[in-house]
């Protein structure tokens, strides 16, 4: 399976050479159909073109393609492979990289006795030397030229990855002599030669250090071999973990005084704000706000959480009721609060809800629940919010010196994208967001089509099949498949899972890998690894008529979560039913418009529904901070999500370029570490030991 893999990475690195000569073969792979005859002529252009590259191409790389190869595989290929249907975006993204360290490309060998643990002493012990020295030049020295150093607040106070040595040596000479750092310390847990491929390897491992009298950080590193013996840095990430001055108060630092009768009375005080306001006033009580909340908690910071639900939870509980997680139990824990052992693997949206609800309890939040934030003016010359709150009932509060204004509103600020078709009001039957979608069986003897073919999609259309409805999903672009059975196998084994690393430690490894380097050879590796344990499945979605993709440059579902927060479904089944016919699909036009009685499409056939169901998506999130704080504030900020080009994630958990404003995005477990990371930012400046940022340039 190996040689089938390195001869697939080769052959969609030969595809992509084409298409940077031939753009107009770009232009229309999105669209591709193997009927259509346009679709045909640009397949043969493209096996042509692969026949008479690929000699000097594998010849470079001492590999052999054959000519039943590329006649076998090709036309599939081109129809099948991420590299092609989105490659518009991938150019646009334009994320920094390298090709893969691997043996061959390096000149480098293993030698069966390396002593991993001497390297990396001898290297580390350089390092620090070369750092608290503020020795720019000896430190790049120990880098390979292609290399990456991803920061989180411990050098920049932003989150930055410097990609070659040249940016990490700018970066650098900007910021290592003021960051005096200092105390090193080498990890000898977590220190071992690692082996993802067999053409791949590093020797990982784990350090501490301080940043000046200000924080304490922690980093990893990855090595690897040289032509001359000799082993460099691929890889440093470095995380700050601590204020100095200013530990959470967890553990020893927890209060040790007994409390008898006054709890309840001090709690109700508290959550009141009766004779004070908040520091802080996060908007939403999902589990972004609420871990939020406990990290600043943990930092005495007052803080209030506005839910505009009546309970806790309700932004799960709300939703479709057959909403289950589709990432596993291992990657989702809460800060502070892991979910017990006898969890099971994939929350139901309901049971997250409850844990949600008893977390903030624990925890000791304090949240003001069916208040909604209506209004926030932002008074420029104190950096201060005058905060509006309003009640189910109808009263209002005020707050006229909030500090921070986070909101924690979930994915786009949960505003729904619904597309507009001609004809809508026309059409005499129910149509929904996938928002405003409960029960399956409120629509039962009704016909029902499903728009969208993403991960809401495959769990409404699922559920209106095991409810008994005749149901059709409409797919309107290809989408990336993964099961969660073999995806989670590759992705997580040794990350995430049962008898993994610790999940403080899975979450700093994770972070550790610049998107630019997974963009550029190890994704596409992983995505590929997970086809070839999906195959079945696939071919059968491909017979089925279902259109896929291998994700955005063929790096799986990562860039498409990263870039758009869509595109893909982990499957937990309902693929199945598609294959079985279970779940119709109608893929082969594009929608037109509405009738009567149903959809009409472009080449002219029609699908009768009595409900229409819109699984596509949420818009911009800063539609909702416009709503709340104004266009002067939405049109001065940063964009939420989508990666800049360095491959950090715009607006969440940093900088939004109005001060005091913050928004955090993500899935759980995304909201566990970066709480902490918005945590010490607004603890750092309200110590005043915040900055300055060193922030990415960014050109007009």
């Amino acid at each position: 399976m190996y040689i089938a893999c390195i001869l697939q990475f080769c052959y969609l690195s030969i595809i992509r050479m084409i298409l940077n000569r031939e753009p107009r073969i770009a232009s229309i792979l999105p669209a591709m159909d193997p009927a259509e005859p346009e679709s045909r002529t640009v397949m043969h252009i493209c096996v042509l073109e692969v026949r008479r590259t690929a000699a000097d191409y594998a010849a470079s790389r001492q590999l052999t393609f054959s000519d039943a190869y590329i006649n076998s595989h090709c036309s599939n290929q081109l129809l099948t492979s991420s590299s092609l249907s989105v490659t518009r975006s991938t150019m646009a993204l334009n994320l920094q990289g390298f090709p893969l360290p691997t043996l061959d490309r390096l000149g480098a060998s293993l030698s069966p006795d390396v002593d991993a643990k001497a390297i990396a002493s001898e290297w580390f012990s350089s390092f620090s030397a070369c750092v608290e020295a503020s020795d720019v030049e000896g430190v790049v020295h120990l880098f390979m030229s292609e290399s990456y150093w991803r920061d989180i607040l411990a050098l920049t106070w932003d989150f930055r990855t410097f990609t070659g040595v040249n940016n990490i040596k700018e970066f650098l000479k900007d910021r290592l002599s003021i960051s005096q750092l200092k105390a090193f310390k080498l990890r000898d847990e977590f220190l071992g030669i690692q082996r993802p491929f067999p053409d791949l390897v590093w020797i990982s491992f784990m350090f501490d250090f301080e940043v000046g009298n200000t924080g304490i950080a922690s980093g990893i590193g990855r090595l690897v071999p040289q032509a001359d013996g000799s082993w460099k840095a691929n890889c440093i990430f470095t995380n700050l973990e601590e204020l100095k001055e200013y530990p959470e108060k967890v553990g020893f630092l927890r209060n040790l005084e007994p409390n008898h009768g006054l709890w309840a009375a001090q709690r109700q005080r508290e959550i009141a704000f009766e004779d004070k306001e908040p520091t802080v006033l996060i908007i939403g009580g999902g589990q972004g706000g609420l871990e939020i909340a406990a990290r600043l908690k943990m930092y005495d910071i007052p803080t209030l959480i506005a839910e505009k639900n009546s309970r806790i939870g309700d932004s799960w509980r709300n939703r479709y009721k057959a909403l289950c997680l589709h990432d596993p139990v291992w990657y989702d824990h809460l800060a502070y609060l892991p979910f017990p052992p006898n969890w099971p693997a994939y929350s139901p949206a309901a049971k997250l809800a409850g844990w949600l609800e008893y977390y903030a309890e624990a925890m000791e939040l304090n949240v003001w629940t069916s208040c909604e934030v209506v209004k926030s003016v932002r008074n420029e010359e104190n950096n201060t919010w005058a905060v509006t709150l309003q009640f189910a009932d109808g009263k209002e509060r005020i707050f006229n010196n909030i500090k921070h204004l986070i909101f924690a509103t979930g994915l786009s600020g949960n505003q729904p994208n619904m597309p507009s078709y001609p004809g809508k009001d026309l059409f005499k039957g129910q149509i929904l967001h996938s928002s405003e979608h409960s029960l399956a069986s409120d629509h039962i003897g009704k016909k029902v089509v499903v728009v969208g073919a993403c991960t809401s999609a495959h769990d409404i259309a699922s559920d209106y099949y095991l409810n008994g409805v005749d149901v059709t999903m409409y797919q309107r672009s290809s989408t990336y498949i993964m099961s969660t059975k073999h995806g989670w196998e590759v992705l997580f084994s040794n990350l995430y899972a049962e008898g993994a690393l610790p999940t403080d430690i899975a979450d700093r490894v994770s972070a550790s890998f610049p998107l630019g380097f997974a963009a550029h050879g190890f994704a596409q590796r992983s995505t590929q690894l997970i086809a070839e344990k999906d195959k079945t499945l696939l071919e059968d979605l491909r017979k089925r008529g279902f259109k896929l993709n291998m994700g955005i440059d063929g790096t799986g579902f990562g860039l498409l979560a990263w870039t758009k927060a869509s595109g893909y479904y982990l499957d937990v089944g309902a693929s199945q039913m598609i294959i079985d016919g279970k779940i119709k699909l109608k893929n082969d036009s594009q929608l037109q418009s509405f009738t009567e009685t149903g959809l009409k499409f472009e080449d002219g056939s029609e699908i009768p529904a009595d409900v229409v169901v819109f699984a596509t998506g949420f818009s911009d999130a800063r539609l909702l901070i416009r709503k709340i704080c104004g266009d002067d504030v939405a049109n001065k900020c940063s964009p939420v999500w989508g990666l800049n080009e360095e491959g950090e994630i715009h607006g969440s958990w940093k900088d939004m370029k109005i001060p005091g404003l913050w928004y955090a995005m993500g899935n759980l477990a995304m909201d566990r570490f970066h709480s902490k990371h918005i945590a010490l930012q607004i603890k750092a400046m309200e110590e005043k030991k915040f900055g300055p940022r060193y922030s990415l340039r960014v050109s007009s």
